[in-house]
């Protein structure tokens, strides 16, 4: 069996598949550094940024088949741990650096502007000018460094990299013109080197010798503004929106590997659930917390106490509602079928027999929403404990969860120099009950984490 890498090997791959095709179907899973084509083979090796992320995709991938432009390709770790430009030269395409990037923006949710470019590229060097245009690869820019050395910085840097947050991927190659020609500075071009130059005029054209600036696409996100930060411990975007809700179906589209799972619309709006068929003797807001934090982030929870095998689960936001209403309906808890659906409440108000979450620090969302979208499933076998002391035993990890069921097989591993483990049990209940009443429990002093896996075996 290969062993786990960086570097994926992509099998099946026609001539009618595309770079910017493969960035698509990893990217959700990380970032992506290196891309070779090997068209006489049909295949691909593609290099993400860390290990978790190469795993996190072949994870996937283990129980969906990749599907591109309706053709199958099939993926495997490769024998290569990392893609070296040896390799690169020799089997892949190779772009002559030069000052001016051609910059290819997929999966693009968001507007993007020569401002929003110019925050993304300008710390790699000093950006001369900047030409935005449509064309029928999508929406491109040209970006021109006063140095050949920045461009080639901002490419190694930057390439596969979102500019939002699971969406709006950069595609970069190095473009073949000398010298780009601004004729206004607005919002689609911009001559950094000569700021007097006119804006455009209303309903011609920018660059009509770059491409077709007048059908540019552009999304509205109700009307609120939309803005960009860049951290200064390595490039990291994230978006700011002046609304408080936000319909995010599109953007979390691009964790399920470029589409919602089937039975998700993306466009429900309710916030809270009304599970039923709970078991009253075993059951608490604690333990729903558990459960249900695993396909969002839980604002508050409200056990029926006239209907006490009833419960109300405000979630963060519609999208959130709906996936614990696809993947939780009909699961088995404490030996009860759950019944899981839309609330005709949609809020639960503050009480005495109210429990409130929406501050607590074990809500999985705050931070790494598109990961943990990804793994988003129906409750399985096999559970994943992560934050585990360093020095934990299989044993000790058996004796935590074994009165929750049988215990078919274990593996304790690591990755990034932490701790990790997979626990398979003998059905699908008792694994979730080890997850209802483990997570978040403390072993060896260490608090860890419990999420489903979907993993098949051991």
């Amino acid at each position: 069996m290969t062993e786990p890498s960086k570097v994926i090997h992509v099998r099946n791959v026609g001539h009618e598949i595309s770079e910017p095709d493969l960035l698509q179907l990893f990217q959700p899973f990380g970032v992506i550094n290196k891309l070779v084509m090997l068209r006489a083979k049909n295949q691909a090796l593609l290099q993400l940024q860390d290990l978790p992320s190469a795993v996190s995709a072949m994870q996937f991938y283990a129980n969906v088949q990749p599907s591109i432009r309706g053709r199958n390709v099939y993926v495997q770790f490769s024998s290569h741990q990392e893609l070296t430009t040896m390799e690169q030269s020799t089997q892949g395409r190779v772009d002559e650096p030069n000052r001016i990037l051609l910059v290819t923006i997929h999966h693009m949710l968001y507007p993007i502007t020569v401002e929003v470019l110019h925050q993304v590229f300008s710390p790699h060097g000093y950006v001369e000018k900047i030409v935005t245009f449509q064309k029928s690869a999508g929406f491109q820019a040209l970006i021109q460094f006063q140095l050949r050395q920045s461009a080639v910085a901002a490419r190694n840097s930057l390439q596969g990299r979102n500019i939002y947050d699971g969406c709006c991927q950069l595609d970069i190659q190095f473009s073949n013109l000398e010298e780009l020609q601004v004729n206004y500075n607005n919002e689609r071009s911009r001559d950094f080197t000569n700021p007097s130059l006119p804006s455009e005029q209303k309903g011609r054209p920018s660059q009509p010798g770059y491409g077709d600036a007048g059908g540019m696409c552009t999304l509205q996100v109700n009307g609120a503004a939309t803005h960009i930060w860049i951290s200064t411990g390595g490039f990291s975007l994230a978006i700011h929106t002046c609304i408080s809700e936000m319909n995010n179906a599109a953007a979390i589209a691009a964790a399920f590997g470029g589409g919602l799972p089937p039975g998700i619309s993306g466009t429900n709006d309710r916030c809270t659930v009304l599970a039923s068929n709970l078991n009253p003797d075993r059951i608490d807001e604690d333990k729903l917390f558990n459960l249900f934090s695993l396909y969002g982030n839980i604002v508050r929870i409200k056990l029926l106490r006239n209907k006490p095998d009833h419960a109300l689960v405000q979630m963060g936001d519609g999208f959130q509602a709906e996936l614990a209403v696809h993947f939780l309906k009909g699961a088995t808890l404490f030996g009860k079928r759950l019944e899981v659906n839309f609330s005709k409440h949609p809020n639960i108000t503050m009480g005495a027999e109210t429990h409130e979450y929406l501050n607590s620090n074990l809500n999985r969302f705050n931070r790494n929403a598109a990961k943990n979208y990804r793994y988003c499933c129906s409750p399985t076998k096999m559970i994943h404990l992560s934050t585990l002391p360093q020095d934990v035993t299989e044993d000790e990890i058996i004796s935590h969860l074994e009165e929750h069921g049988s215990i078919v097989n274990t593996k304790v591993f690591e990755l990034n120099g932490k701790k990790q483990a997979l626990v398979m049990f003998e059905n699908e209940e008792q694994a979730t009950e080890a997850l209802v009443c483990k997570h978040a429990t403390t072993l060896a002093d260490s608090m860890i984490r419990i999420s489903f896996s979907q993993l098949q075996t051991i």
